[in-house]
């Protein structure tokens, strides 16, 4: 690869680190090798933080949650064709969650991978990504760079946010040309995720139909949480008195201790609201569709969504509001000047006294002892720690890991809980974590399922090399859903469900100069999580839980296929 020698030339890596720098990029998340390793020297030449991982997944997860947690997109930096596609998969879940990232990879030799030749890594990759993405682009020119940036910008962070790739080959990097001509290209972005203001026709049917709802519910979605409109969602509730149901991304948005938080009467609000309001929630299958058991069949919706493709997907929308939602919701709220609407007393008593049958339940499954632990008493002391350090970030992935925590642990802040999200994906752990703490700087508490953990568990290496404060606890009760399933055909090798019981997590982390605890009672285990959190220091905790504890796919059992045979 040619590089630029002569003061009055620059080359393709060096402009391409000077418009991630015009456009306030600070941070990059990769793997480096050929031929995109000085690329990411530069960057930290001039002053833009490159975190390395161990595996490219991992990396785009971090870019991901980064522009989650922003709106301003994540970049992951990768290699090709391998590299490019272990990143993809990062990728396509940004696409599908609506975050806001880039993945920048570089390719190999275009004449020789059209021609299919044999190159070095041959891979057609922008046309591989295309079905995945949001958008993808391949910068050919290095007076392009910039505006291949600008576009890659605008697509990832305008509308429904997503993934963007961005395909630089190795000619491009290495190409020279006149430094002063280089700057000309550079510029900055200028409002790359304008306002969409949504019709005040929409505005006032929606309140006008909420104004005569007997049994209103606002359900709360990541979108809204990603709008940081926090204080305009917080207005338009408590002014309305509306009970609001948050989906697990969206849990404090506001607190969940808020008394109309409806979150421990899910199922009645769902079967008996006649008005639902979703603002930044899609219908899809976390929902059940708007379909079935679980949902009023006469229920009414008016949905606040940016994309106006996304309406009218699952169910009849009576009153969309097409729309930015922080845009949405201030018309929402300014509207409540001229149309009274309140939340039907009776409404919120059947709520409350739903909330108190389930709230005491919930008290009987934490309180009860057990030895070893279940989720649920390890999770009592889980709840505990995080109501003493409320803004902490908590990450969490598993199956009953997930949807037992989601449950337990209240959120007080918004966008501190992050999870699997809408394909509801094993691997986002370490690199939620990872991102988590580096744009926030705040500690870290990541609860992960020991088949979770599995699958980005070597960036704990990351973790403890960039000093991180991630305390991580792996609920290790040996198995995928539970650990004491047997092999059907009776013979020596271990059931497909089945991890190591006896599994020191711990100790992995002790080989890279972490805090390693191993425990087995609630009081061990709340030790270790308070020291974890108030040491800053990277930590893992293997928190050993009763192999006999779980369900098969935790709360989604209902979506594995039906046998015919018994086992």
């Amino acid at each position: 690869m040619a590089i630029a020698q002569d003061d009055n030339l620059t080359d393709g890596m060096h402009i391409m680190v000077e418009a991630l720098k015009k456009n306030g990029i600070d941070t990059i998340y990769g793997v480096v090798g050929i031929p995109i390793t000085d690329l990411a020297r530069h960057a930290q030449e001039v002053g833009i933080r490159y975190i390395g991982f161990r595996h490219e997944q991992s990396a785009g997860n971090a870019a991901a949650i980064s522009g989650y947690l922003t709106k301003k997109p994540g970049i992951c930096l990768t290699v090709s064709a391998p590299g490019f596609l272990n990143g993809l998969t990062a990728l396509a879940n940004a696409t599908v969650n609506g975050f806001p990232m880039i993945q920048i990879s570089g390719s190999s030799d275009r004449a020789i991978i059209d021609l299919q030749q044999g190159d070095y890594e041959e891979l057609d990759q922008m046309n591989i990504a295309k079905p995945f993405a949001k958008a993808a682009y391949r910068i050919n020119k290095p007076e392009d760079i910039a505006i291949g940036l600008a576009r890659a910008i605008r697509a990832a962070t305008s509308g429904r946010p997503g993934g963007v790739y961005l395909d630089v080959t190795t000619a491009l990097l290495g190409s020279v040309i006149d430094k002063i001509e280089a700057e000309k290209t550079l510029f900055k972005v200028e409002d790359s995720a304008p306002k969409s203001i949504p019709s005040s026709e929409s505005i006032i049917k929606a309140l006008d139909l909420l104004a005569n709802a007997k049994k209103p519910l606002v359900l709360l979605g990541k979108g809204a949480a990603y709008s940081q409109a926090d204080n305009l969602i917080k207005e338009f509730l408590e002014k309305t008195g509306i009970p609001f149901l948050p989906m697990s991304m969206a849990k404090g948005l506001l607190p969940d201790d808020h008394p109309q938080c409806a979150a421990a009467a899910r199922s009645l609000v769902l079967e008996n609201a006649d008005v639902v309001v979703l603002v930044g929630a899609r219908l899809n299958w976390l929902l059940s569709h708007g379909k079935g058991k679980h949902w009023n069949p006469n229920v009414r919706f008016i949905q606040l969504e940016i994309d106006p493709k996304e309406i009218d997907s699952n169910r009849p929308i009576e009153a969309p509001i097409v729309g930015d939602i922080e845009s949405s919701m201030e018309l929402l709220v300014n509207g409540l000047e001229s149309t009274s609407i309140k939340a039907d007393p009776s409404w919120i008593q059947e709520i409350e006294k739903d909330k108190e049958i389930n709230i005491n339940k919930m008290s009987i499954k934490l309180n009860t002892e057990t030895s070893p632990m279940n989720y649920f008493n390890a999770l009592k002391v889980v709840k505990e720690v995080v109501d003493s350090h409320k803004d902490i970030y908590l990450v969490n992935e598993g199956a009953n890991t997930l949807d037992d925590t989601r449950n337990v642990v209240n959120m007080y802040y918004p966008r501190r809980r992050l999870d699997c999200g809408t394909w509801g994906v094993m691997g986002i752990g370490m690199g939620f974590s990872i991102g988590a703490a580096i744009t926030s700087g705040k500690p870290v508490l990541a609860i992960e399922g020991d088949s979770a953990f599995g699958f980005s568990g070597m960036e704990i290496e990351t973790i403890c090399r960039y000093k991180l404060p991630v305390t991580i606890v792996v609920f290790n009760n040996g198995g995928i859903y539970r650990g004491d399933h047997i092999n059907l055909g009776g013979g020596s090798d271990p059931s497909p469900t089945t991890l190591m019981a006896s599994a020191r997590y711990d100790k992995l982390i002790e080989a890279f100069g972490g805090v390693p605890y191993s425990v087995s009672t609630p009081e061990e285990l709340k030790e270790a999580i308070t020291k974890g959190i108030e040491s800053l220091k990277p930590t893992l905790i293997n928190c050993i839980i009763d192999p006999k504890t779980g369900t098969e796919s935790g709360h989604i059992t209902s979506l594995n296929p039906k046998t015919a045979t018994k086992n």
